[in-house]
């Protein structure tokens, strides 16, 4: 049975405007594309020490936390993640995704009312759509704005939800104003850590950790599948918050939960990266020469966001102008992809380059040259 009409006009528009997506494995180009920061997910090493770990031999859960699915190695692990993020609770989730759709589904009630970063990603959006409370977004990493936004909500609890680092343009929010702002409006500020989770702080607990701000911060959301290099995400806060999204959040509830080698890996990667800080310090190292480089090489040649994260970005106006280029970039050898419209606005396409620690100073370089050259 075909789609419905209206389904494949929804299809044929993306094939005309050259967005629509398709899968594709992974290739052999230098690796300027994967947000895996840090290496970890193909060091060889941390490959093994997960491999010993001990955990149980069964292949999965069996069923969800609540029934059959829990377990000692489970237990743990979220104990250690609470210690490492300096929280009194943490509860894993399967994805970063279920996480941010739990949070912003359960704890906004009918009346409330949700503040987001206006480039807020997709799962905060989707929670937020879920919700029973009332929502509204407010200028990107414009805290006047929310600040005014805040001043004329008269009823209802407030939350404010915002990401420390953003995952298209890989700037930074102003967290200690937040958490003022956020105090002064008697607010409970939800931050995603995604793309700060191992990179940013002495344990990898993101801009929070790194600015000493974990006990003014209501709700922490990590993720795992970034620079962690494995899968997963958690949520770090209250005793009383951890309870009550155990007892309400339907993403929770009702999700199969991981078997214990997802937990054991978790663990690993920590454990791992606290023994190795270099891994950080080589990726901001990375970050330094191609911001160094690009400035030099490419000048003005090029509209680009200010970045000091792993996340740089090179804004290339139109789905098939973007698109054009990184496939020459491919076929130069580096895995580089376009950013096309509707993912961000339309003519804020753009190439989404991610620098991590295992790219040489050379690999660098020849990228950069490349674009130079390109016309």
């Amino acid at each position: 049975m075909s789609l419905p009409p209206r389904h494949q006009h929804h299809l044929q528009k993306r094939i005309e405007n050259n967005s629509l997506r398709s899968l594709t494995t992974v290739n052999k180009l230098i690796d300027f594309s994967s947000n895996d920061y840090l290496g970890l997910s193909r060091n060889k090493a941390l490959w093994q020490i997960i491999q010993d770990s001990k955990t149980t031999k069964s292949n999965g859960s069996t069923g969800s936390r609540l029934l059959t699915g829990n377990s000692d190695c489970a237990i743990a692990v979220e104990r250690f993640l609470a210690l490492q993020f300096q929280s009194q609770a943490t509860l894993v989730f399967n994805s970063g995704y279920n996480a941010n759709l739990s949070v912003l589904s359960t704890l906004p009630l009918r009346n409330d009312v949700i503040y987001y970063d206006e480039l807020s990603h997709a799962s905060i959006k989707d929670g937020i759509r879920l919700s029973l409370a009332k929502k509204a977004s407010f200028k990107h990493n414009d805290l006047v704005d929310l600040e005014k936004k805040l001043k004329a909500q008269t009823e209802g609890d407030t939350y404010v939800v915002v990401e420390s680092v953003y995952s298209m343009d890989g700037d930074i929010c102003d967290l200690q104003a937040l958490v003022q702002i956020s105090k002064r409006h008697k607010a409970y500020l939800i931050v995603d850590e995604a793309h700060a989770t191992g990179l940013m702080g002495i344990n990898g607990g993101g801009l929070s950790e790194t600015l000493g701000l974990q006990n003014d911060i209501f709700c922490r959301i990590y993720t795992f599948g970034k620079a962690m290099g494995i899968h997963g995400a958690a949520i770090a806060g209250s005793n009383e918050l951890i309870q009550y999204l155990i007892n309400f959040a339907r993403p929770f509830i009702y999700t199969t939960a991981p078997p214990d080698h997802h937990y054991a890996a978790i663990k690993c990667a920590f454990e791992f990266l606290n023994q190795h800080p270099e891994l950080k310090e080589k990726a901001q190292l990375q970050t330094k020469y191609f911001t160094q480089q690009a400035n030099s090489i490419l000048g003005n040649k090029y509209k680009r966001t200010n970045s000091n994260h792993p996340i740089q970005t090179i804004l290339i106006e139109g789905n098939d102008e973007v698109r054009q280029l990184a496939k020459h970039l491919q076929y130069k050898g580096f895995d580089v992809k376009p950013i096309l419209s509707p993912t961000v606005k339309e003519g804020q396409e753009r190439l989404r380059i991610c620098i991590h620690s295992f790219n040489t100073n050379d690999e660098i370089t020849a990228l950069i040259d490349t674009l130079a050259a390109y016309s």
